[in-house]
């Protein structure tokens, strides 16, 4: 099981295949995605990646969020999720996972808040058909009705659906498939609608009910941290003068 990746949702637009049909994509970019931490089993009891991504003001942080940051050598991050994975998926702290950490034709699974909407009634929150527009209804066309029985229960129950506050609700679309993916630029193409609204946080990971393709890069396709590229440097011999 490899890990997902945090990405900001950018927006809708459209591509075209050889044929001419259209395919409505959503847009979401990889901003510096990090590898910040490791969860082991010896220690806490299960194997996790702690991932961030965006990049925030040193002032806005706390001693303490500082101090774990430059544990792992990275700029303060923005979000920050955990991502469960097998002791095979682990990749090394600081890593910045890219764009074709996903294959094109791939299945995912996307997380996102969904956009708010406030007060909603019945009818658009729940679906509910409303009353009937006449033969004795007035004023009321929109009500969702009795909520209840009579003496019994005598109560109304609890999570029975009602008006009340609308979207801003974690919610998981299954089964996506990448259209395309820019590595220089860190987009990733989905097809089809992301919940949440532009510039929102979306988690992305491996479907899981849906094969894996064959060749998935694992444990994932990333940059090395840039202190792991330093000692390769050191150890390089110098260069011979001219004329010694």
């Amino acid at each position: 099981m490899r890990t997902g990746v945090i990405a900001q949702k950018v927006g809708m637009t459209r591509l075209f295949t050889d044929a001419g049909e259209h395919v409505p994509v959503t847009v979401l970019r990889l901003a510096q995605c990090q590898v910040i931490a490791h969860r082991s089993k010896d220690k806490n009891g299960y194997v996790a990646l702690q991932l961030g991504s965006g990049t925030r003001k040193v002032k806005n942080v706390s001693k303490a969020e500082r101090g774990r940051f430059a544990v792992a050598k990275v700029e303060p991050k923005r979000k920050i999720v955990e991502f469960r994975v097998t002791e095979d998926s682990v990749l090394p702290v600081g890593a910045e996972i890219t764009a074709d950490h996903f294959v094109i034709g791939q299945f995912v699974d996307v997380t996102g808040t969904s956009t708010g909407k406030g007060f909603a009634g019945g009818m658009k929150r729940w679906n509910f058909g409303g009353l009937r527009a006449s033969h004795g209804v007035s004023v009321s066309h929109r009500s969702i009705g009795s909520t209840g029985g009579r003496q019994d229960p005598g109560k109304t129950f609890k999570n029975k659906k009602m008006p009340g506050h609308m979207g801003v609700d974690r919610v998981t679309t299954l089964n996506l498939k990448v259209v395309q993916t820019d590595v220089e630029r860190g987009l990733i193409l989905v097809e089809g609608a992301v919940p949440g609204v532009r510039g929102g946080w979306i988690t992305v990971r491996d479907a899981v009910k849906k094969v894996a393709p064959k060749d998935l890069p694992k444990p994932g396709k990333f940059k090395a941290p840039a202190a792991a590229e330093t000692p390769a440097a050191a150890d390089a011999p110098e260069a011979v003068k001219e004329g010694a």
